[in-house]
């Protein structure tokens, strides 16, 4: 089937209350091993893709190795620009073919805000495109963008509500106390804010920064309303910690197939774990 958007199964998630795993595409290993977890436990999902990861895979290749993989699968699979900077870029990712789009204005006010990614939600929905919004900051280190803990700052419930009425986004990212990145310790995740946003809003709450929360805050996340929870940085470190461990028990191997398949299985094997977590399987 043909990449969809976002709302294919968003609503869904919020009504049964599971969420759908955002995995980010980073080559060709990554998008097989999501692909290969999702179609063994029927589960629906996005492939998330950076501004930085579209600058390394080139976006022409991005679109077909996920049109590809929506075709094969037959599953519902959304392809996300993730942290998208500016209209132009969303437009830019909407017109390569693009299902779903991201506008992070979160680095601007709260009006304009509202203002940028009320223009990037008119002309995404009059091509079927999904939009995701986020307010307040989000710490951590993603790609090349960096923001110190300090600066990090949790979203208004009032605002985060506002936001929504007057965008009318098909999913809202909230910052409510996770960061990209691994965490030195446990976060402190605000569950009551997700609560009061989502019992006001009929589209669900996503979570950003999923690696590495310990489970429990995971379930505890999908039942005050997230429905939409994005991972990337697990899958990184599985496949690097393999291929550095392939590599160290063999100084001759030099066929990157050696390396990269068990790179993939070990992803593989990370994204089967989200799903399940999750609650997304049998979901498609």
């Amino acid at each position: 089937m043909p990449l969809v958007s976002m709302n294919e199964f968003l609503p869904k998630a919020k009504a049964k209350k599971f969420a759908v795993g955002q995995f980010n595409m980073n080559n060709l290993e990554f998008a097989q091993a999501i692909m290969q977890a999702a179609l063994e436990l029927k589960s629906p999902f996005i492939y998330g893709v950076s501004e930085g990861a579209i600058k390394y895979m080139g976006i022409e290749f991005t679109v077909a190795i996920a049109e590809a993989a929506a075709k094969k699968s037959g599953l519902p699979i959304a392809l996300h620009l993730d942290h998208g900077s500016s209209f132009e870029v969303a437009m830019k990712c909407i017109r390569a073919g693009f299902s779903s789009v991201m506008f992070d204005g979160s680095h601007h006010g709260f009006e304009d805000n509202i203002r940028l990614t009320k223009e990037v939600v008119k002309a995404a929905r009059a091509m079927g495109v999904s939009v995701e919004g986020e307010l307040g900051t989000i710490g951590g280190v993603e790609d090349d963008i960096s923001v110190d803990e300090e600066d990090a700052n949790l979203a208004k419930p009032e605002e985060a509500i506002r936001f929504y009425e007057e965008t009318g986004v098909d999913c809202l990212a909230i910052a409510v106390g996770t960061a990209h990145g691994m965490y030195a310790g446990e976060p402190n995740i605000r569950f009551d804010i997700i609560e009061k946003v989502s019992a006001a809003i009929p589209v669900p709450v996503v979570l950003h920064g999923g690696s590495g929360v310990p489970d429990e805050m995971i379930r505890k996340a999908i039942e005050a309303g997230v429905g939409k929870i994005n991972v990337n940085t697990e899958n990184q470190v599985a496949c690097t910690e393999t291929i550095r461990s392939v590599l160290a028990k063999d100084a001759k191997v030099y066929d990157p197939r050696k390396y990269l398949t068990p790179a993939r299985q070990a992803m593989v094997d990370v994204v089967k774990s989200k799903i399940e977590l999750f609650g997304s399987a049998n979901q498609a």
